[in-house]
């Protein structure tokens, strides 16, 4: 295992790395863009989540017409405030719908991106029966499949690889989801998001990564802001990890200002991703529930932020350098 000290080894050993002007592509739902075409991004969000577990989910829980009428004007009012392109991080097994995808995408003028991979967290609820047999190499079958050849019979092809694993000390299946992923990423260059939280948890999956010769750059610490310790924050970033505050769309964004700083002040913004975790049409709920907007981060975050000093090119970094970084696809070695 990766301890703490030994982790605090390595990101003291480890270079500073330097922001970039983007290259290369990105896997669109509409298919490969260039990356410096990507613009503002947000890099976590949902359209359409269904909790209802792996062994009862269908699609037919749902109406299409219905979810894009609900999620439509909000797709829109983002859009109005700068937003060019929203990654969609429902995994398959809760409600990842490429069809769906494809109608907002047109109506909505941005350019979507979903996701392969299996989620483990919530004690493997989601997780269909063969991932608990198959070994990775056959889960890492399955997810590069769908980057070949299309997801579920459509021509939508993943733009990441999206994982979930429980927090704590990881279990040999959500090791195994790991391994799974590190094997895609080596053979698709898709970059790696893992519902985590705790810097504990993160530092285990970063350990399996770089043993099965994936580099910390290929990984996305999903919700660290559930992290208490923000130090760990620029230990992750050290190593090359992204640091993902990704909650904005709960409870109060200007809560994020000084772990921003924080980053930024040890010259470690480059490494920074925001989001919201927002949307959420939930099927089975009258309306599809309560839905949760993506502009917080325009209309509070970056207010404060600039309040604090951030300039237009932070932001730029932020929005449109990092993402663009983060989601290029190529494989990215120990």
């Amino acid at each position: 295992m990766l301890t703490r000290r030994r982790f605090l080894q390595a990101s003291l050993a480890a270079p500073l790395l330097i922001s970039r002007p983007p290259v290369g592509k990105i896997m669109t739902i509409q298919g490969e863009i260039p990356a410096s075409q990507l613009g503002t991004t947000l890099i976590h969000e949902h359209v359409l989540v269904d909790f209802i577990g792996a062994d009862r989910i269908s699609a037919s829980r749902w109406d299409r017409a219905e979810v894009v009428a609900k999620v439509l004007p909000y797709l829109r009012e983002a859009r109005e405030r700068g937003l060019k392109t929203l990654l969609e991080c429902t995994p398959a097994f809760l409600g990842r719908d490429p069809l769906l995808l494809l109608e907002l995408a047109e109506q909505s003028g941005l350019q979507l991106l979903t996701n392969t991979g299996y989620y483990g967290a919530v004690d493997n609820k989601y997780l269909p029966p063969w991932a608990f047999d198959e070994t990775a190499e056959q889960l890492a079958q399955r997810w590069t499949a769908e980057f070949e050849q299309g997801i579920e019979g459509t021509s939508v092809r993943p733009g990441f690889i999206k994982i979930g694993v429980n927090a704590g000390t990881l279990s040999e299946l959500h090791r195994k989801l790991v391994k799974a992923a590190a094997l895609t990423h080596l053979r698709t260059g898709l970059t790696i998001c893992s519902h985590t939280g705790p810097a504990a948890t993160a530092l285990e999956e970063i350990e399996v990564l770089r043993t099965h010769g994936v580099a910390p750059r290929a990984f996305v610490w999903v919700h660290a802001q559930g992290e208490p310790v923000k130090n760990w924050y620029v230990k992750a970033a050290q190593l090359g990890t992204w640091v993902s505050l990704d909650g904005l769309g709960w409870g109060n964004p200007e809560e994020y200002v000084p772990w921003i700083e924080l980053l930024k002040t040890n010259g470690y913004l480059s490494h920074v991703l925001l989001s919201h975790d927002a949307g959420w049409y939930r099927p089975g709920e009258p309306d599809g529930g309560t839905f949760v907007g993506y502009t917080p981060l325009f209309d509070r975050l970056l207010p404060a932020l600039r309040k604090r000093g951030f300039t237009e090119n932070d932001f730029e970094q932020l929005l449109v350098t990092n993402p663009a970084d983060a989601f290029t696809l190529r494989v990215r070695k120990v």
